[in-house]
């Protein structure tokens, strides 16, 4: 008896699975077909389907583009598309004419994903779902779905179908207009990056504004000034340059020994930028310089900013040809209009490695600023800027700076820390004692290996 109970209640399982599925053929299964066809009022087969792609870094300024159109029209509805995995593998034109032929594609709630859209925000963006609306007051139908390599899209994309190919056409126009020119880039620092799908997938950080002061930055007499000028004040100075027949267009070198300061004069240039866009590249970044080119031209006034460029002077395995990435990133730079707002920032600790390049490349670059090893009074500066919060006397300080001739921004820094460690070790306060001895143990010959690599100099024999 039990034996038979079992198998009942077994059959009556399988039963019940083929009934559910049953149901979901004839009532779900044509659902997406019903649910078009009523809100286009024709039958979807009959309809052409063009597809809108956009960069997997501008997901969310597609979303907030097609949210913004659909929400013109106070009926528009967003819902989902049901049928398992085989709706990540699909077109909507495939769904269509599969759904016709009587397959599962229910309705159901749309897919969404965390997008960053600044340096501490995140918007939930649509990853599969179909935006039901009227556009110039005729039935549009728009399936928009997230990049998604693993499924064989590299790209996020809008599947449009309207109930005349010109509403679709018209747009689609609007579309493209407005992704030009709109993006959550605009204004922000954006940091762009190469995925393991290759440059074209890599993702966006977004960095938050840094807050630096002119004193903040030590550098000799003039040298700010004259960075500050050719990267932020021709972009001031745009009208009356371009109404004199002037190109905005510039690129800037910043160049010298590694610990110098060229990140943190960077970092103090940002600092006055505001309003403008930032697009940050290093390393393999630097093959997405076309990418960052086209972002920076849309959303000027832009700054690009190439860190280390010497890393990829003959650096084929980035680039798409036969050239060096570098010739490749100086290729985009020229390929700007003159009159752009635009302006490339270069750092490298090797400017012998990029000189043939720019020679081969002239006008890319028309300022090239040495950022140097910093003078006996800059030292002390340094030493004094570092030490702001602590009680080092000015004789100290004087004498640290005297000791460590042929050192960098970056050794200052060091010896202030060390100072501090050593005073926090003994249970003390940080004194002048402690700075000597910080000095003394940097400074001996022993630590030609720990200045090296703080930049301030080749280990000995070398």
């Amino acid at each position: 008896m039990d034996e038979k109970l079992g198998m009942f209640i077994k059959d009556f399982g399988a039963l019940a699975q083929l009934a559910l599925a049953s149901i979901d053929r004839v009532e779900g299964g044509d659902e997406l077909l019903r649910t078009l066809s009523s809100h286009l009022g024709v039958a979807p087969v009959d309809l052409p389907i063009v597809v809108e792609q956009a960069p997997p870094h501008r997901q969310a300024d597609l979303d907030i583009l097609l949210e913004a159109i659909a929400s013109r029209d106070p009926r528009a509805r967003l819902v989902g598309i049901g049928g398992g995995e085989q709706r990540n593998h699909l077109s909507l034109s495939d769904m269509v004419q599969h759904a016709a032929m009587q397959a599962a594609f229910p309705l159901s709630p749309p897919d969404y994903t965390n997008q960053p859209v600044g340096p501490d925000e995140h918007r939930q963006t649509v990853a599969l779902g179909l935006r039901l609306f009227h556009y110039d007051g005729v039935a549009a139908a728009v399936l928009q779905r997230e990049a998604k390599p693993t499924f064989g899209r590299q790209f996020a994309t809008a599947e449009v179908m309207a109930a005349t190919p010109e509403t679709a056409a018209k747009f689609l126009a609007e579309v493209r207009r407005r992704m030009e020119h709109e993006s959550l880039f605009k204004g922000q620092i954006v940091s762009l990056q190469v995925s393991e799908y290759g440059p074209s997938m890599g993702g966006v950080t977004f960095i938050r504004r840094p807050e630096l002061a002119r004193a903040d930055v030590i550098l000799p007499l003039g040298l700010l000034a004259r960075v500050e000028d050719h990267t932020l004040g021709i972009g001031r100075q745009g009208p009356a340059l371009v109404a004199h027949g002037q190109h905005l267009k510039r690129g800037l070198l910043l160049y010298g020994p590694p610990g110098t300061g060229k990140t943190h004069t960077v970092r103090y240039l940002l600092s006055q930028s505001a309003g403008t866009t930032v697009v940050l590249l290093s390393g393999g970044a630097l093959a997405r310089i076309s990418e960052a080119a086209k972002l920076a031209r849309a959303l000027a006034p832009s700054i690009v900013v190439l860190e280390d460029c010497d890393l990829i002077a003959e650096d084929r395995s980035f680039g798409h040809g036969p050239q060096p990435l570098l010739f490749e990133v100086l290729d985009a730079m020229d390929g700007l209009d003159s009159d752009s707002d635009v302006a490339f920032v270069l750092t490298t600790n090797r400017v012998d490695m990029l000189e043939r390049a720019l020679a081969q490349r002239p006008g890319r670059v028309d300022l090239a600023v040495e950022i140097p090893l910093p003078s006996e009074h800059e030292r002390l500066e340094l030493l004094q800027l570092y030490s702001r919060m602590l009680n080092f006397s000015s004789p100290a300080l004087a004498a640290a700076a005297a000791q460590t001739a042929g050192t960098t921004a970056s050794l200052a820094k060091e010896l202030i820390r060390r100072a501090v460690v050593a005073a926090s070790l003994a249970g003390e306060d940080p004194g002048d004692s402690h700075l000597a001895c910080a000095v003394k143990q940097l400074m001996d010959d022993g630590a030609a290996l720990t200045r090296s690599l703080l930049g301030s100099g080749p280990i000995s024999g070398s």
